[in-house]
């Protein structure tokens, strides 16, 4: 069927999932037990967390969205994933183009190179980018990477036959930052013209996490020897570390159909915001070995073979892509729901919207300078409504919230 990020209207959807009153029973069940051109840098570079700090017992005071957003940058193409770079700069994907383009500080916007290989058509293409160096900003709220020799940009992308992960040196200065030839560390991941997953991030352990798509092929996502429907860790050059939780393969989690978003909290925890079919989004928190329960179940189930998610929204109000967690929050891109979602999940799970219908899909967000939210926009991907200026790096405030 359709990618289900498609505007498409309730009478296309399936209806013989469970009820949406018992769906809500089970949801608040499940809250409450949870509530408790460059050169070739000179060796392998070490691996670093860029996707989070070292995990903490203390967590930050929270904060949520407060004041007027400001535009960092416009007219992008259907861009895709952000990379914050310590320099300053930021490294934008987009999928339609197989750019990666570079955002100064002052939000000038620059070719940095063409991604070779990348074939895009429907929800396939230049996907997701993470930046791995020898040294680094370490707290996941701060610029992932310094800038400097020995950086990799990685990126996942659709090619003419697979999904696949590939590393390019990543060379230069603010400004004039430039990739050289790309070496793949991952392939065979299968394509399709939707559900192709795509986010990838460095976790805490120094491992590179991807999430993947079912590529439409439901019962691949049950199927541990597919590399589809599944959240993947691996070494920064795709090795399978020793201590995945099924032996020699790179699975770290299955059960999934359409994961985008990734992000670790305060305590090193692991979660993914996944699309569904017809009748639930999820955010998972995601553990070794765990299963989703895709395409047995959608949504909160409690079907002790399965994990439940945290959380869960009706499919026209979400469309989960990128997923981020700064001070004490988590946030949701929503791309047909058009908004972003927070969520907290210290004294039970509470989720709220922010935004809705002003800018658009959402497509990314990351933590951004000075305590900041940096979310991008998703409307000239043939999906949505153009806008002035579209599309947009979006700066969101953040106010500490008092307590009670």
């Amino acid at each position: 069927m359709p990618g289900r990020d498609w505007n498409m209207d309730s009478a296309g959807r399936n209806s013989t999932r469970h009820t949406t009153a018992a769906r809500l029973s089970a949801i608040l069940g499940v809250t409450a037990l949870l509530a408790g051109c460059a050169t070739q840098p000179a060796g392998e570079p070490a691996p670093v967390p860029t996707g989070t700090g070292t995990p903490t017992a203390t967590a930050e005071p929270l904060a949520l969205p407060s004041g007027d957003p400001v535009v960092i940058a416009t007219g992008l193409t259907s861009p895709w994933s952000i990379a914050r770079l310590a320099s300053g700069s930021t490294l934008v994907s987009e999928r339609d183009t197989a750019l990666v383009k570079e955002i100064t500080a002052d939000g000038s916007v620059r070719v940095v190179g063409e991604v070779a290989g990348v074939v895009p058509g429907g929800e396939g293409g230049l996907l997701g980018l993470a930046v791995l160096g020898a040294e680094s900003a370490g707290d996941g709220t701060s610029p992932s990477t310094r800038s400097g020799a020995g950086l990799w940009l990685y990126a996942y992308f659709t090619g003419a036959d697979d999904n696949r992960i590939v590393r390019m040196p990543l060379g230069g200065e603010p400004g004039a930052y430039a990739i050289g030839a790309a070496e793949p560390i991952l392939t065979g991941i299968t394509k399709a013209g939707n559900h192709n997953g795509g986010r990838i991030a460095f976790g805490p352990d120094g491992m590179l996490y991807a999430t993947t798509g079912d590529a439409s092929v439901r019962d691949a996502a049950q199927d541990p020897d597919s590399l589809n429907g599944k959240v993947l860790r691996m070494t920064p050059a795709g090795a399978a570390p020793d201590d995945n939780p099924f032996t020699g393969t790179l699975v770290y989690s299955l059960g999934h159909r359409n994961p985008q978003g990734i992000a670790w909290d305060d305590s090193g925890q692991l979660w993914a915001a996944e699309f569904g079919q017809d009748t639930w989004d999820e955010l998972n928190a995601i553990e070794a070995e765990a299963n989703y329960g895709w395409p047995v179940v959608e949504g909160v189930a409690s079907d002790p073979a399965f994990t439940n998610p945290v959380a869960q929204w009706g499919t026209d109000d979400a469309s989960p892509s990128g997923l981020a967690f700064t001070r004490g929050a988590f946030y949701l891109a929503a791309l047909k729901g058009q908004r972003l979602w927070s969520v907290t999940t210290a004294d039970g799970v509470a989720t709220q919207p922010w935004f809705e219908g002003v800018y658009g899909r959402i497509r990314d967000v990351t933590p951004g300078p000075d305590g900041t939210l940096w979310m991008l926009t998703s409307n000239t991907d043939g999906r949505g409504s153009v806008q002035e200026g579209d599309d947009k790096l979006i700066e969101v405030p953040l106010g500490t919230v008092a307590p009670g």
